[in-house]
């Protein structure tokens, strides 16, 4: 697992994606402190690496990145983690329009698109 803090480029995504599911990989960013961590088979691995490094169970999100699509199809909001009743979603997906928003700034932010 990787710690993004900084800009990660989209040929290391590829690389990560190759040696681990293929097309893909998952990822949870922290839209508060505006990282991410990737590199993981789970979701909840990456999320449980988070919360250890201070972050808050409401501020993070699972996504799969598809480092071989276009920017705009690139983000994936499916995860089990993303299930959160007490938040308001009530799916896999992250249903409130105004985190998938951060979350694709952080993304932006993140990924080097060379």
């Amino acid at each position: 697992m990787k710690i993004v803090e900084d800009k990660i480029s989209v040929t290391e995504l590829k690389q990560i994606a190759e040696s681990g599911f293929g097309d893909f990989v998952k990822g949870v960013v922290d839209i508060e402190k505006e990282i991410m961590v990737i590199d993981a088979e789970l979701h909840s691995d990456e999320e449980g690496l988070l919360l250890q490094n201070g972050s808050q169970q409401k501020d993070l999100w699972g996504i799969n990145i598809y480092p071989f699509n276009e920017i705009d199809k690139m983000i994936e909001f499916d995860s089990m983690i993303n299930i959160r009743p007490r938040q308001g979603n009530r799916s896999r997906d992250v249903e409130d329009i105004e985190v998938r928003n951060r979350i694709i700034l952080i993304i932006e932010k993140l990924v080097n698109y060379e």
